[in-house]
């Protein structure tokens, strides 16, 4: 347990350090954005006073690390300061997004996850046949499409054509669970095509490659079924790279949805980023960048301890 909970503590370390890094990335890479935010904000008509006014207000006349620092420790207490628009508190603007984005990633993981473990072992089980091949080629044109690609074609069969779903995905306080799931299929539909092709793939590939192993070889050689060689054998060692995957791809679902929320108008963080940034909104594009990458890092450090803890040999490398 000892070694374990080092680990552990080690990855969280080294994850803690990579936000760190990708904090201050993120603050002055929107220091470094053309244009000054204060005269973005007033527009071309204001006067130099007023410009050198709000500069006082925002804190924009104080030295970037200030600055920085500033906007650290209220980003560790939820506090990311005031939208410029809309002059809500930013904090306020994300929450009910987030937890939008939230939805849509769990509805698609829900549907993703135990198709593609399912997909994975017939695969595996079934290698080199008709069933593998044209499964092999379906996650292939998968993967190599784009998410707004995908979501374009299925808003042209599914809402355009046939009328089955909606196009927008919008949602309203009054609706219903079953409407809920309704207006947003189409979208977590999209997102369950780009992950489940990847973790299919590697379901099929751990599960190959454990079937190759000296022992398998031996409970084929007792005669042991082989859905039993899969499940009682095979699989449990397969758990760790099909773990390590499954995180990964979760969290794309919560950080790679900005097309999809585009595509569909999903009222979730990835639109919210889009009209930020077009509004020069420079509070926000923070705020939803940093929660991005704490998202990915926290997800990628679940990967890592679900490896470790379903594969002896990474807790003893030696």
């Amino acid at each position: 347990m000892g070694d374990i909970l080092r680990l552990v503590l080690k990855r969280l370390g080294l994850g803690l350090l990579t936000l760190f890094v990708v904090s201050i990335l993120i603050f002055f890479a929107v220091e470094l954005l053309p244009g000054d935010i204060a005269q973005a904000v007033l527009g071309q008509s204001a006067t130099p006073e007023t410009v050198a006014a709000l500069r006082e207000q925002m804190g924009l006349n104080l030295p970037a690390p200030i600055r920085y620092l500033d906007w650290l420790g209220g980003a560790l207490t939820g506090d990311f300061g005031v939208s410029l628009v809309s002059g809500e508190r930013v904090s306020t603007a994300i929450t009910g997004r987030f937890v939008n984005t939230l939805f849509l990633a769990t509805y698609a993981a829900v549907i993703a996850v135990p198709v593609s473990i399912i997909l994975g072992i017939i695969v595996a089980l079934l290698r080199n046949t008709l069933f593998d091949r044209v499964a092999n080629v379906l996650t292939l044109t998968s993967i190599s499409s784009p998410e707004f690609f995908l979501g374009y074609i299925l808003i042209l069969y599914f809402a355009v054509k046939s009328n089955y779903f909606p196009a927008i995905a919008s949602l309203s306080g009054d609706m219903s669970f079953a409407d809920l799931l309704h207006r947003t299929f189409l979208p977590a539909l999209t997102l369950v095509l780009v992950v489940t092709a990847h973790m299919m793939r590697m379901t099929r590939a751990a599960i190959i490659n454990l079937l190759a192993s000296p022992y398998i070889e031996m409970a084929r050689l007792k005669g042991v079924p082989p859905w039993r060689v899969i499940v009682k054998h095979a699989l449990p060692n397969a758990w760790a790279p099909i773990i390590n995957v499954v995180a990964l791809n979760l969290a794309y679902l919560i950080t790679g949805v900005v097309l999809v929320e585009v595509v569909f108008v999903y009222p979730g963080i990835g639109q919210l980023l889009v009209d930020a940034v077009a509004k020069r909104d420079f509070p926000i594009v923070q705020a939803c960048c940093l929660i991005f990458a704490a998202t990915f890092i926290l997800l990628n450090l679940a990967a890592d301890v679900g490896a470790i803890l379903t594969n002896p040999r990474l807790r003893h490398p030696k």
